[in-house]
Protein backbone atom coordinates (compact mmCIF):
# COMPACT_ATOMS: atom_id res chain seq x y z
CA UNK A 1 0.00 0.00 0.00
CA UNK A 2 2.97 2.67 0.99
CA UNK A 3 5.34 2.50 -1.46
CA UNK A 4 9.02 2.65 -0.48
CA UNK A 5 11.81 4.33 -1.46
CA UNK A 6 15.55 3.87 -0.18
CA UNK A 7 16.95 7.05 0.82
CA UNK A 8 20.57 5.79 -0.16
CA UNK A 9 19.23 5.03 -3.68
CA UNK A 10 17.45 8.49 -4.42
CA UNK A 11 18.96 10.91 -6.81
CA UNK A 12 18.83 14.84 -5.68
CA UNK A 13 15.75 15.41 -8.63
CA UNK A 14 14.12 12.46 -6.79
CA UNK A 15 14.19 13.46 -3.46
CA UNK A 16 13.10 16.93 -5.26
CA UNK A 17 9.98 15.20 -6.69
CA UNK A 18 9.19 13.27 -3.72
CA UNK A 19 8.44 16.45 -1.39
CA UNK A 20 7.14 18.65 -4.05
CA UNK A 21 3.48 18.32 -3.53
CA UNK A 22 -0.04 20.30 -4.21
CA UNK A 23 1.17 21.33 -7.54
CA UNK A 24 -0.89 22.64 -10.39
CA UNK A 25 1.36 22.13 -12.91
CA UNK A 26 -1.18 22.94 -15.89
CA UNK A 27 -2.95 25.87 -13.72
CA UNK A 28 -6.23 24.01 -13.70
CA UNK A 29 -7.19 25.13 -9.71
CA UNK A 30 -5.58 28.30 -10.39
CA UNK A 31 -8.25 29.16 -13.66
CA UNK A 32 -11.15 27.45 -11.46
CA UNK A 33 -9.99 29.77 -8.68
CA UNK A 34 -9.31 33.16 -10.23
CA UNK A 35 -12.99 32.40 -12.01
CA UNK A 36 -14.54 32.41 -8.66
CA UNK A 37 -13.11 35.34 -7.00
CA UNK A 38 -13.48 37.46 -10.22
CA UNK A 39 -17.48 36.13 -9.97
CA UNK A 40 -17.32 37.57 -6.26
CA UNK A 41 -15.76 40.64 -7.02
CA UNK A 42 -18.20 42.08 -9.26
CA UNK A 43 -21.40 40.35 -8.38
CA UNK A 44 -21.18 39.93 -4.72
CA UNK A 45 -23.91 38.28 -2.48
CA UNK A 46 -25.24 37.41 -5.77
CA UNK A 47 -22.45 34.99 -6.68
CA UNK A 48 -22.29 33.83 -2.91
CA UNK A 49 -25.60 32.55 -3.39
CA UNK A 50 -24.95 30.64 -6.68
CA UNK A 51 -22.12 29.23 -5.41
CA UNK A 52 -23.76 27.88 -2.14
CA UNK A 53 -26.50 26.01 -4.33
CA UNK A 54 -23.20 24.83 -6.72
CA UNK A 55 -20.88 23.43 -4.38
CA UNK A 56 -22.81 23.06 -1.23
CA UNK A 57 -26.39 22.19 -2.56
CA UNK A 58 -28.12 24.46 0.16
CA UNK A 59 -30.30 27.80 -1.08
CA UNK A 60 -29.36 30.33 1.47
CA UNK A 61 -32.37 33.15 1.99
CA UNK A 62 -29.54 34.81 4.25
CA UNK A 63 -25.54 34.36 4.27
CA UNK A 64 -25.29 34.49 7.88
CA UNK A 65 -26.24 32.86 11.31
CA UNK A 66 -26.86 35.46 13.86
CA UNK A 67 -26.51 36.03 17.86
CA UNK A 68 -30.01 34.29 18.55
CA UNK A 69 -29.44 31.24 16.19
CA UNK A 70 -26.26 30.05 17.42
CA UNK A 71 -27.16 30.37 21.18
CA UNK A 72 -29.86 27.84 19.79
CA UNK A 73 -27.48 25.80 17.96
CA UNK A 74 -24.73 25.72 21.21
CA UNK A 75 -27.45 24.41 23.66
CA UNK A 76 -28.09 21.56 21.53
CA UNK A 77 -25.13 19.57 22.19
CA UNK A 78 -24.27 17.41 25.02
CA UNK A 79 -22.55 18.44 28.24
CA UNK A 80 -19.53 15.91 27.48
CA UNK A 81 -18.77 18.14 24.25
CA UNK A 82 -19.08 21.20 26.11
CA UNK A 83 -16.66 20.65 28.86
CA UNK A 84 -14.65 18.71 25.98
CA UNK A 85 -14.17 22.04 23.78
CA UNK A 86 -14.10 24.44 27.31
CA UNK A 87 -10.81 22.31 27.69
CA UNK A 88 -9.79 22.63 24.59
CA UNK A 89 -9.87 26.19 24.65
CA UNK A 90 -8.47 26.99 27.88
CA UNK A 91 -5.22 24.94 27.46
CA UNK A 92 -5.01 26.58 23.51
CA UNK A 93 -5.63 30.39 26.01
CA UNK A 94 -3.67 29.42 28.10
CA UNK A 95 -0.79 28.59 25.75
CA UNK A 96 -1.28 31.70 23.87
CA UNK A 97 -1.42 34.15 25.91
CA UNK A 98 1.64 33.62 26.88
CA UNK A 99 2.88 35.07 23.33
CA UNK A 100 1.56 38.20 24.35
CA UNK A 101 4.89 40.24 25.45
CA UNK A 102 6.00 44.43 25.90
CA UNK A 103 9.12 44.64 24.78
CA UNK A 104 11.81 46.91 26.71
CA UNK A 105 12.97 50.08 25.66
CA UNK A 106 16.66 50.52 24.01
CA UNK A 107 19.10 53.05 24.30
CA UNK A 108 21.27 52.46 21.06
CA UNK A 109 23.40 55.68 22.37
CA UNK A 110 23.26 58.24 24.81
CA UNK A 111 19.93 60.14 24.15
CA UNK A 112 18.48 57.89 21.21
CA UNK A 113 15.69 55.29 21.94
CA UNK A 114 14.07 53.06 20.13
CA UNK A 115 11.43 50.51 20.94
CA UNK A 116 8.69 48.28 19.60
CA UNK A 117 4.83 48.36 20.63
CA UNK A 118 1.93 45.89 19.56
CA UNK A 119 -1.00 46.85 18.01
CA UNK A 120 -4.07 44.45 16.88
CA UNK A 121 -4.78 44.11 13.03
CA UNK A 122 -8.26 45.81 13.04
CA UNK A 123 -10.44 43.34 10.92
CA UNK A 124 -9.48 40.24 10.72
CA UNK A 125 -11.10 37.13 8.67
CA UNK A 126 -11.41 33.21 9.88
CA UNK A 127 -11.89 30.69 7.42
CA UNK A 128 -13.22 27.35 9.13
CA UNK A 129 -13.17 24.38 7.04
CA UNK A 130 -16.64 22.27 7.16
CA UNK A 131 -16.29 20.05 3.65
CA UNK A 132 -16.24 16.72 4.66
CA UNK A 133 -15.52 17.54 8.14
CA UNK A 134 -16.69 20.29 10.72
CA UNK A 135 -13.50 21.32 12.53
CA UNK A 136 -14.62 23.35 15.75
CA UNK A 137 -11.49 23.21 16.82
CA UNK A 138 -9.95 25.47 14.09
CA UNK A 139 -12.64 27.83 14.98
CA UNK A 140 -10.71 28.07 19.11
CA UNK A 141 -7.05 27.68 16.99
CA UNK A 142 -8.09 31.24 15.36
CA UNK A 143 -9.92 32.94 17.09
CA UNK A 144 -8.70 32.57 20.59
CA UNK A 145 -5.22 34.77 19.52
CA UNK A 146 -7.61 37.41 17.99
CA UNK A 147 -9.26 37.58 21.18
CA UNK A 148 -6.17 37.44 23.11
CA UNK A 149 -4.49 39.96 20.35
CA UNK A 150 -7.25 42.60 20.74
CA UNK A 151 -8.48 42.27 17.14
CA UNK A 152 -11.63 44.96 16.98
CA UNK A 153 -13.63 42.91 14.40
CA UNK A 154 -13.48 38.76 13.78
CA UNK A 155 -15.37 38.10 10.54
CA UNK A 156 -15.78 34.77 10.39
CA UNK A 157 -16.84 32.27 7.90
CA UNK A 158 -17.46 28.50 6.74
CA UNK A 159 -19.42 26.33 4.51
CA UNK A 160 -23.48 25.91 5.49
CA UNK A 161 -24.25 22.16 6.46
CA UNK A 162 -27.27 21.07 4.72
CA UNK A 163 -29.76 22.60 7.16
CA UNK A 164 -28.61 26.07 5.55
CA UNK A 165 -26.67 26.94 9.02
CA UNK A 166 -23.83 26.02 11.02
CA UNK A 167 -23.88 22.80 13.80
CA UNK A 168 -24.16 22.93 17.47
CA UNK A 169 -20.74 22.76 17.91
CA UNK A 170 -19.02 25.51 15.54
CA UNK A 171 -21.99 27.69 17.66
CA UNK A 172 -20.67 26.32 20.49
CA UNK A 173 -17.18 27.72 19.87
CA UNK A 174 -18.96 31.12 18.66
CA UNK A 175 -20.65 31.59 22.17
CA UNK A 176 -17.44 30.72 24.24
CA UNK A 177 -15.51 32.91 21.76
CA UNK A 178 -18.43 36.18 21.88
CA UNK A 179 -18.75 35.58 18.07
CA UNK A 180 -22.50 37.04 17.44
CA UNK A 181 -22.63 36.37 13.24
CA UNK A 182 -20.84 33.59 11.19
CA UNK A 183 -21.15 33.84 7.57
CA UNK A 184 -22.36 30.90 5.33
CA UNK A 185 -19.62 31.18 2.75
CA UNK A 186 -16.82 28.38 1.94
CA UNK A 187 -14.47 27.86 -0.33
CA UNK A 188 -12.48 29.94 -2.51
CA UNK A 189 -15.54 32.10 -3.03
CA UNK A 190 -15.12 33.09 1.01
CA UNK A 191 -11.63 33.82 0.66
CA UNK A 192 -12.70 35.99 -2.09
CA UNK A 193 -15.52 37.73 -0.33
CA UNK A 194 -13.30 38.78 2.70
CA UNK A 195 -10.60 40.06 0.66
CA UNK A 196 -13.53 42.37 -1.84
CA UNK A 197 -15.85 42.49 0.97
CA UNK A 198 -19.87 42.38 0.07
CA UNK A 199 -23.07 44.26 1.39
CA UNK A 200 -23.26 41.46 3.50
CA UNK A 201 -19.82 40.61 4.28
CA UNK A 202 -16.89 43.08 5.81
CA UNK A 203 -13.55 43.35 3.79
CA UNK A 204 -11.12 42.19 6.03
CA UNK A 205 -7.20 43.17 6.63
CA UNK A 206 -6.03 39.51 6.76
CA UNK A 207 -7.55 36.33 6.31
CA UNK A 208 -6.82 33.03 8.33
CA UNK A 209 -7.37 29.58 8.11
CA UNK A 210 -6.62 25.95 5.65
CA UNK A 211 -8.63 24.52 3.46
CA UNK A 212 -8.25 22.70 0.60
CA UNK A 213 -6.07 23.21 -2.29
CA UNK A 214 -9.07 26.19 -3.91
CA UNK A 215 -9.17 27.48 -0.37
CA UNK A 216 -5.12 27.61 -0.34
CA UNK A 217 -4.74 28.72 -4.28
CA UNK A 218 -7.49 31.74 -3.36
CA UNK A 219 -5.49 32.70 -0.35
CA UNK A 220 -1.86 32.82 -2.57
CA UNK A 221 -3.67 34.52 -5.25
CA UNK A 222 -5.71 37.58 -3.03
CA UNK A 223 -2.29 38.30 -1.24
CA UNK A 224 -0.75 39.24 -4.56
CA UNK A 225 -3.68 40.99 -5.75
CA UNK A 226 -5.44 43.16 -2.88
CA UNK A 227 -4.18 45.02 0.14
CA UNK A 228 -5.48 41.86 2.04
CA UNK A 229 -3.12 39.86 3.89
CA UNK A 230 -2.68 35.93 4.81
CA UNK A 231 -1.71 33.90 7.87
CA UNK A 232 0.15 31.37 5.53
CA UNK A 233 -0.46 28.17 2.63
CA UNK A 234 -2.33 26.29 5.34
CA UNK A 235 -3.74 23.17 3.37
CA UNK A 236 -4.04 20.22 2.55
CA UNK A 237 -2.95 18.72 5.52
CA UNK A 238 0.31 16.55 5.91
CA UNK A 239 1.82 14.51 8.29
CA UNK A 240 5.80 13.15 8.32
CA UNK A 241 7.07 10.41 11.23
CA UNK A 242 10.24 9.24 11.65
CA UNK A 243 10.07 6.27 13.35
CA UNK A 244 13.05 3.37 14.34
CA UNK A 245 13.01 -0.16 15.74
CA UNK A 246 11.88 1.38 19.53
CA UNK A 247 8.48 2.70 17.85
CA UNK A 248 5.31 0.69 18.11
CA UNK A 249 3.73 0.27 13.90
CA UNK A 250 0.32 0.25 15.56
CA UNK A 251 0.80 3.89 17.24
CA UNK A 252 2.81 4.82 13.65
CA UNK A 253 -0.09 3.31 11.73
CA UNK A 254 -2.47 5.30 13.50
CA UNK A 255 -0.53 8.72 12.90
CA UNK A 256 0.04 8.07 9.59
CA UNK A 257 -4.33 7.59 9.31
CA UNK A 258 -4.86 10.45 11.13
CA UNK A 259 -3.81 12.58 8.92
CA UNK A 260 -4.71 10.76 6.27
CA UNK A 261 -8.46 11.26 6.86
CA UNK A 262 -8.72 14.73 6.39
CA UNK A 263 -8.91 14.20 2.69
CA UNK A 264 -7.43 12.22 -0.39
CA UNK A 265 -5.41 15.08 -1.51
CA UNK A 266 -3.24 14.91 2.40
CA UNK A 267 -0.01 13.33 2.71
CA UNK A 268 1.26 10.96 5.19
CA UNK A 269 4.91 10.17 4.86
CA UNK A 270 6.87 7.39 6.88
CA UNK A 271 10.71 7.70 6.84
CA UNK A 272 12.23 4.84 9.02
CA UNK A 273 15.83 3.32 9.99
CA UNK A 274 14.26 0.08 10.13
CA UNK A 275 12.64 -1.99 7.24
CA UNK A 276 10.83 -4.35 9.37
CA UNK A 277 9.32 -1.34 11.19
CA UNK A 278 7.91 0.05 7.71
CA UNK A 279 6.48 -3.50 6.74
CA UNK A 280 4.72 -3.83 10.33
CA UNK A 281 3.52 -0.38 9.82
CA UNK A 282 2.00 -0.88 5.97
CA UNK A 283 -0.11 -4.06 7.52
CA UNK A 284 -1.11 -2.46 10.33
CA UNK A 285 -2.30 0.46 8.17
CA UNK A 286 -4.31 -2.25 5.87
CA UNK A 287 -5.72 -3.47 9.23
CA UNK A 288 -7.25 0.05 10.76
CA UNK A 289 -7.94 1.36 7.31
CA UNK A 290 -10.89 -1.32 7.08
CA UNK A 291 -12.77 -0.04 10.32
CA UNK A 292 -12.33 3.79 9.82
CA UNK A 293 -15.96 5.50 8.77
CA UNK A 294 -13.48 7.28 6.11
CA UNK A 295 -11.18 4.51 4.90
CA UNK A 296 -12.01 5.72 1.50
CA UNK A 297 -10.93 9.29 1.90
CA UNK A 298 -7.96 8.40 3.74
CA UNK A 299 -7.32 5.32 1.65
CA UNK A 300 -6.91 8.19 -1.58
CA UNK A 301 -4.30 9.78 0.67
CA UNK A 302 -2.70 6.40 1.39
CA UNK A 303 -2.24 5.97 -2.05
CA UNK A 304 -0.51 9.60 -2.66
CA UNK A 305 1.92 8.79 0.14
CA UNK A 306 4.91 6.40 0.90
CA UNK A 307 7.80 5.46 2.97
CA UNK A 308 11.30 6.24 2.80
CA UNK A 309 13.88 3.35 4.20
CA UNK A 310 16.79 5.61 5.32
CA UNK A 311 20.41 4.08 6.76
CA UNK A 312 20.74 6.15 10.26
CA UNK A 313 18.52 8.66 11.67
CA UNK A 314 20.39 11.55 10.57
CA UNK A 315 19.41 10.95 7.09
CA UNK A 316 16.03 10.64 8.11
CA UNK A 317 16.06 14.28 9.78
CA UNK A 318 18.07 15.07 6.56
CA UNK A 319 14.95 14.06 4.23
CA UNK A 320 12.25 15.43 6.79
CA UNK A 321 14.04 18.99 6.44
CA UNK A 322 13.80 18.72 2.69
CA UNK A 323 10.10 17.64 3.04
CA UNK A 324 9.76 20.69 5.65
CA UNK A 325 5.94 18.74 7.09
CA UNK A 326 3.30 20.64 8.36
CA UNK A 327 3.29 18.02 11.53
CA UNK A 328 6.30 16.18 12.42
CA UNK A 329 6.56 13.42 14.89
CA UNK A 330 9.75 11.85 16.32
CA UNK A 331 8.74 8.27 16.99
CA UNK A 332 11.98 6.72 18.53
CA UNK A 333 13.53 6.79 21.70
CA UNK A 334 16.30 9.45 21.23
CA UNK A 335 14.15 11.98 20.38
CA UNK A 336 16.38 14.47 22.43
CA UNK A 337 18.85 13.89 20.27
CA UNK A 338 17.15 14.68 17.09
CA UNK A 339 15.24 18.50 17.82
CA UNK A 340 18.63 20.58 17.67
CA UNK A 341 18.57 18.71 14.13
CA UNK A 342 15.21 19.52 12.92
CA UNK A 343 15.37 23.13 10.64
CA UNK A 344 12.00 23.01 9.08
CA UNK A 345 8.54 21.86 10.42
CA UNK A 346 5.29 23.20 11.30
CA UNK A 347 4.73 21.50 15.09
CA UNK A 348 6.73 18.81 16.37
CA UNK A 349 5.16 15.83 18.61
CA UNK A 350 8.07 14.01 20.61
CA UNK A 351 7.89 10.36 21.41
CA UNK A 352 5.95 7.58 21.44
CA UNK A 353 3.01 8.42 23.14
CA UNK A 354 2.68 12.11 21.74
CA UNK A 355 0.25 11.38 18.97
CA UNK A 356 -0.49 14.46 16.54
CA UNK A 357 -4.02 14.38 17.55
CA UNK A 358 -3.40 16.29 20.65
CA UNK A 359 -2.07 19.02 18.80
CA UNK A 360 -4.49 19.37 16.27
CA UNK A 361 -7.15 19.64 19.13
CA UNK A 362 -6.17 20.41 22.94
CA UNK A 363 -2.63 20.42 24.09
CA UNK A 364 -2.36 23.86 23.99
CA UNK A 365 -0.63 24.43 20.49
CA UNK A 366 -1.94 25.64 17.40
CA UNK A 367 -3.15 23.53 14.88
CA UNK A 368 -2.86 25.90 11.94
CA UNK A 369 0.51 25.91 10.51
CA UNK A 370 2.17 25.81 6.96
CA UNK A 371 2.12 23.23 4.30
CA UNK A 372 3.17 21.99 1.00
CA UNK A 373 7.29 22.90 2.29
CA UNK A 374 6.07 26.39 3.12
CA UNK A 375 7.78 25.55 6.88
CA UNK A 376 10.88 26.20 5.49
CA UNK A 377 10.00 30.21 5.87
CA UNK A 378 6.69 30.11 7.32
CA UNK A 379 5.33 29.86 11.41
CA UNK A 380 2.26 28.74 12.48
CA UNK A 381 -1.01 30.71 13.66
CA UNK A 382 0.08 32.28 17.24
CA UNK A 383 -1.03 35.47 18.96
CA UNK A 384 1.90 37.18 16.84
CA UNK A 385 -0.02 36.20 13.94
CA UNK A 386 -2.73 39.26 14.71
CA UNK A 387 -0.55 41.91 15.60
CA UNK A 388 1.74 44.26 13.86
CA UNK A 389 5.00 45.61 15.53
CA UNK A 390 5.55 48.82 15.12
CA UNK A 391 8.77 50.69 16.18
CA UNK A 392 9.42 53.47 17.61
CA UNK A 393 12.00 56.09 18.24
CA UNK A 394 12.63 59.30 20.65
CA UNK A 395 15.60 61.34 20.00
CA UNK A 396 17.00 64.13 23.27
CA UNK A 397 19.25 67.19 22.87
CA UNK A 398 22.32 64.99 23.40
CA UNK A 399 20.97 62.54 21.17
CA UNK A 400 20.95 64.59 18.10
CA UNK A 401 23.95 65.73 19.33
CA UNK A 402 25.37 62.27 19.09
CA UNK A 403 23.88 60.72 16.55
CA UNK A 404 23.72 63.39 13.83
CA UNK A 405 27.31 63.88 12.31
CA UNK A 406 26.94 60.31 11.39
CA UNK A 407 23.62 60.66 9.92
CA UNK A 408 25.02 63.80 7.61
CA UNK A 409 27.84 61.72 6.61
CA UNK A 410 25.59 58.67 5.15
CA UNK A 411 22.61 60.81 3.54
CA UNK A 412 25.97 62.89 1.47
CA UNK A 413 27.92 59.81 0.42
CA UNK A 414 24.15 58.46 -0.52
CA UNK A 415 23.12 61.52 -2.37
CA UNK A 416 20.66 62.69 -0.39
CA UNK A 417 20.75 65.95 0.38
CA UNK A 418 17.66 66.47 2.22
CA UNK A 419 18.35 63.68 4.48
CA UNK A 420 21.39 65.36 5.86
CA UNK A 421 19.67 69.04 6.23
CA UNK A 422 16.75 67.19 8.22
CA UNK A 423 19.37 66.51 10.82
CA UNK A 424 21.55 69.77 9.96
CA UNK A 425 18.78 72.03 10.59
CA UNK A 426 19.07 70.30 14.11
CA UNK A 427 22.30 70.21 15.07
CA UNK A 428 22.12 74.64 14.12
Amino acid sequence: MLKTYRYNSLSAQEIETLTKRNSDADNGIRTRVEAIIDRVKSEGDAALKAFSIQFDQVELKELYVGKEEIAQLANTIGEEQKQALQTAYNNIYTFHKTQLKEEAKVETMPGVSCWRENRAIERVGLYIPGGTAVLPSTFLMLGIPARIAGCKEIVVCSPPQKSGSINGFIAYCATLLGIENIYLVGGAQAVAAMAYGTASIPKVDKIFGPGNQYVTMAKTIIQSTTQTAIDMPAGPSEVLVIADESANPAFVAADLLAQAEHGPDSQAVLVSTSEKLIEKTVAEVENQLRVLPRRDIAAKAIENSYAVLTGTLDEAMDFSNRYAPEHLILQTDNWQALTGKIVNAGSVFLGHLTPESVGDYASGTNHTLPTSAYARSYSGVSVDSFIKKITFQHITADGIRNLGPTVEILAELEGLQAHKNAVSVRLG
